[in-house]
């Protein structure tokens, strides 16, 4: 039912960095540059954790009333283990601004034993310390006190957080950087064109650091073609 990508796909997805995520596919040319990934807005709350690779499992919640339809804890766990692993939360708070926080230690606890990686939400997290120790990672619009009167209202539709639409089984990747949408057509050859991208970029920063430099050199350089 989902596309998946192999597991050293994956593996090799974690160890690369949002930005050159970002401009391995711009390389391909496949969506124009100012769309796939999310606004400055939806930031790392755990800057010193590695990027998180995972499919997404998207959610709608809300806080700052009682009534309203619910959705159950069950049919969301359900949705949850019916993606493949790993999974990447995505969670669509309909406050505005945000007040309660669905996301927290006991949650974090939940959602990674049920093989998620981590939780991305343009409301509100907090239980910082315990789930920074958890390994769980936190990409959040702001970070809140108190869960409020937090539920679910819907499951499974596709999302829009910090501008970017996010569909259940999508694959993400997500660092300090912020949070990328990887298209599966190139997953498998992002790693190869991170490495193209490094090499050309590596004159540019040699030259620059070189005691040698001189601005006809780096004019020289530019003439290369660029590959992003």
């Amino acid at each position: 039912m989902y596309k998946t990508v192999s597991p050293k796909t994956l593996e090799a997805l974690a160890k690369i960095d949002g930005p050159s995520i970002c401009n391995a596919i711009e390389g391909f040319n496949i969506r124009p540059k100012n769309q796939g990934f999310m606004l400055p807005e939806i930031q790392g709350i755990f800057r010193d954790m590695p990027p998180a690779v995972g499919y997404a499992v998207t959610g709608v919640m809300a806080a700052n009333q009682q009534e309203g339809h619910t959705v159950s804890r069950e049919q969301w766990w359900d949705l949850i283990m019916s993606v493949p692993e790993p999974r990447f939360i995505v969670l669509h708070d309909v406050d505005n601004p945000p007040i309660g926080a669905y996301w927290g230690e006991v949650q974090a606890n939940i959602h990674k034993a049920l093989g998620a990686v981590g939780v991305v939400t343009d409301g509100t997290v907090r239980d910082i310390d315990e789930v920074r120790a958890l390994g769980f990672q936190f990409f959040a619009k702001q970070i809140s006190v108190s869960h409020a009167f937090v539920h679910l209202v819907d499951i499974g539709a596709p999302v829009t957080v910090g501008g970017l639409t996010v569909r259940t089984g999508d694959l993400l990747h997500g660092d300090k950087h912020g949070v990328t949408n990887i298209p599966f057509e190139i997953a498998d050859r992002i790693p190869a064109m991170v490495k193209t991208i490094a090499d050309y970029e590596k004159k540019t920063i040699d030259l620059c650091q070189a005691p040698g430099f001189t601005l006809a050199k780096l004019k020289e350089i530019a003439k290369i073609t660029r590959p992003y």
